[in-house]
């Protein structure tokens, strides 16, 4: 009897010790591996989305210059319109032949929206003419204000530099000048892409029918538009005509009714056809998806 007790009394003292042990763990919050757990733990967060802005450079032929219209993709920000004249500023055109025109040691100090206009503060630097003529200054301004007025929030859109508008800065570059200012969108120098797709935006999740919105410089003002499934089979299909016919511009607009396939993921083509042998031109492909 006096050896079993003996026995018992032996364990229970390392039973008590690794109990004890084992509330100092849990109050401690200590993980098995000895790493400290954080407070409120929670999975990590996903990385910030990049913004994608429409910016508007300059392009020159041989009869005139024009705007070409780009989205550009930059960094999360919370500063967008800020950053989306930043990039038109120091960003690289991808389209061919297309330039930056305002100053490249421009600075942007500050971009103010109040009931629907903009105020672009910019440095010094700006006036420095960069040697266009009235032309190449009246674009460089519209450049600035179409990109601004791809925000929804702001209409119009007006200049100061370090923080006023006096003589010199009205003046600009010796041309046009800002006497005109507050500025409004004018798309009708835009002349690339002949079709952009304002809605859906890339990789979107749509929804039924799927509203399909953009800008079009096409003959007659006829768009085209599909949806396709991921096997490529065309879900839906429709057309429209834009609110103008080439050479000018027209804002579009149209509704695809379609079945939701299950596999979730698809793509939309916005294109125009070709009036001499019916082949599609100026198409544009946008990545879908649908729940």
């Amino acid at each position: 009897m006096s050896m079993v007790t003996g026995r018992k009394s032996r364990w229970r003292v390392p039973v008590l010790i690794l109990n004890l042990f084992l509330a100092l763990l849990l109050a401690s919050g200590c993980s098995w591996t000895g790493q400290q757990a954080p407070a409120n733990q929670s999975p990590d967060p996903s990385p910030p989305q990049p913004l994608y802005v429409a910016v508007y450079y300059v392009k020159s032929n041989d009869q005139e210059s024009y705007l070409v219209r780009e989205i550009h993709k930059i960094p999360q920000t919370d500063k967008p319109a800020l950053k989306a004249v930043e990039e038109l500023i120091s960003g690289e055109p991808s389209t061919p032949g297309a330039m930056r025109i305002l100053p490249a040691g421009t600075r942007v100090l500050d971009v103010s929206v109040k009931d629907g206009l903009a105020t672009v503060n910019f440095s010094r630097e700006v006036l420095e003419q960069p040697g266009t003529g009235a032309e190449g200054e009246a674009l460089a301004i519209q450049s600035v204000v179409n990109t601004l007025t791809e925000f929804p929030e702001i209409r119009q859109v007006s200049f100061q530099v370090e923080g006023k508008v006096d003589e010199r800065t009205l003046d600009w570059w010796g041309h046009v000048g800002l006497y005109d200012q507050p500025f409004r969108r004018d798309l009708s120098r835009v002349y690339e892409p002949a079709i952009w797709v304002t809605h859906p935006t890339p990789d979107q999740v749509i929804g039924v029918p799927l509203l399909v919105k953009g800008s079009a410089r096409v003959y007659e003002g006829t768009v085209n538009a599909r949806l396709l499934d991921s096997q490529g089979r065309v879900l839906a299909s429709a057309y429209t005509t834009a609110t103008r016919a080439a050479p000018e511009r027209g804002d579009f607009e149209m509704r695809l009714s379609f079945k939701p396939p299950q596999d979730g993921k698809g793509t939309l083509e916005v294109y125009s056809i070709n009036a001499r042998d019916g082949s599609i031109e100026n198409k544009v492909t946008i990545p879908v998806s649908w729940p």
